[in-house]
């Protein structure tokens, strides 16, 4: 080999070596960060005050209370915090982003007080339950969420967290107690795939919603049942309700769209949780944006984001935003049932 190709095989290689150590530096600064991040989080969590996460005795109590007693109960379900919707590229349908949706959050509790006070009349409600089952962030588990997001998960978490304390002040407000049960969704998962290990705890959603906690650490109206599982379930009287996301239900692309995957997970959550000695009489679960009023033991809430660009290119069936109302009774479990509707694009501005 001549002594020119000789150099510059040895350059190429130094090249190459530099670019290999660039790639390390890079990699070394981005787990850096990302522990410095988990760090803040730890120490940021054990802060936290716990006294209201607590299951209050007034949802189980039962003594005395048939009829006109009743629990308002609301599903928060598949907000997706930050996303930005285009109108434009989904046949002016939909338009979302985080000034809309900070309006649809407050339209949501307005729409959920006056359809509880104005349309059903005569029901003295003791108070008010939300079973918030998941996405409530977009997340960044896709490249083009990642590209398109308002922010970061953490910003998000930042701006989202006083939005949801005035929410849930503002129900508590007119209902007098407020009682949040929530899990957490795919979409705030710090991981590319799914994990089962420590799930919750590996999402954005719970850190949230120990932060919104704590935020209300001093509201003895409002309490918090926030899971450490993937699933969970609460009583209101002596109706149990089992909820969770939904993702794990594959499918739903068919003609019968998501009822086949929720049939299929609802039996088989049924008989896993009868085997553990845990029945419950309804399923509230999220996940696939659509609307189904409590029937036949499953119940669906809706998404607060509405239609969006991925549903558009599979063509499914449009649903305006929406989440799911009913009123929990002592005799009957969910009664009366309505979507609250919070798209309003005049108000809106699109």
């Amino acid at each position: 080999m001549a002594l020119g190709d000789e150099l510059r095989d040895i350059a190429a290689q130094e090249r190459a070596a530099k670019a290999e150590l660039s790639l390390l530096h890079n990699e070394l600064v981005r787990t850096q960060r990302e522990l410095d991040e988990a760090n803040e989080i730890r120490n940021l969590i054990s802060t936290f005050s716990a006294v209201n996460l607590t299951v209050p005795k007034w949802t189980r109590n039962t003594a005395g209370k048939a009829g006109k007693k009743a629990i308002a109960t609301l599903q928060l379900s598949d907000t997706h915090f930050d996303e930005v919707i285009q109108s434009a590229q989904i046949a002016q349908f939909n338009h979302y982003d985080r000034r809309i949706a900070t309006m649809r959050l407050k339209a949501l509790g307005q729409g959920t007080i006056k359809v509880a006070r104005d349309y059903i009349a005569g029901v003295e409600y003791e108070g008010c339950t939300i079973l918030a089952t998941g996405d409530i962030f977009s997340g960044d588990i896709h490249a083009e969420l990642k590209e398109t997001n308002v922010g970061t998960l953490f910003e998000g978490v930042v701006y989202w967290v006083p939005q949801m304390v005035a929410f849930l002040r503002l129900l508590a407000d007119d209902f007098k107690r407020l009682h949040v049960a929530a899990v957490v969704g795919n979409h705030g998962r710090m991981t590319l795939k799914p994990i089962y290990k420590n799930r919750p705890q590996g999402n954005i959603e719970w850190l949230f919603w120990h932060w919104v906690a704590d935020h209300l650490a001093d509201d003895e109206r409002i309490t918090f049942q926030i899971s450490d599982g993937l699933s969970d379930t609460t009583t209101l009287y002596s109706t149990r309700f089992e909820y969770e996301h939904g993702d794990e239900f594959k499918g739903g692309s068919g003609i019968a769209g998501a009822r086949s995957p929720l049939l299929l997970g609802q039996h088989r959550t049924a008989v896993q949780r009868m085997a553990m000695g845990t029945p419950f009489e309804w399923m509230v679960v999220g996940h696939f944006h659509q609307y189904q009023p409590p029937s036949q033991g499953l119940i669906m809430g809706g998404s607060l984001k509405g239609y969006d660009e991925y549903a558009s290119g599979k063509h499914f069936r449009p649903e305006r935003p929406q989440q799911g109302f009913w009123v929990t009774s002592p005799e009957h479990g969910p009664t009366i049932s309505a979507p609250i509707l919070v798209q309003d694009r005049r108000a809106e501005g699109w």
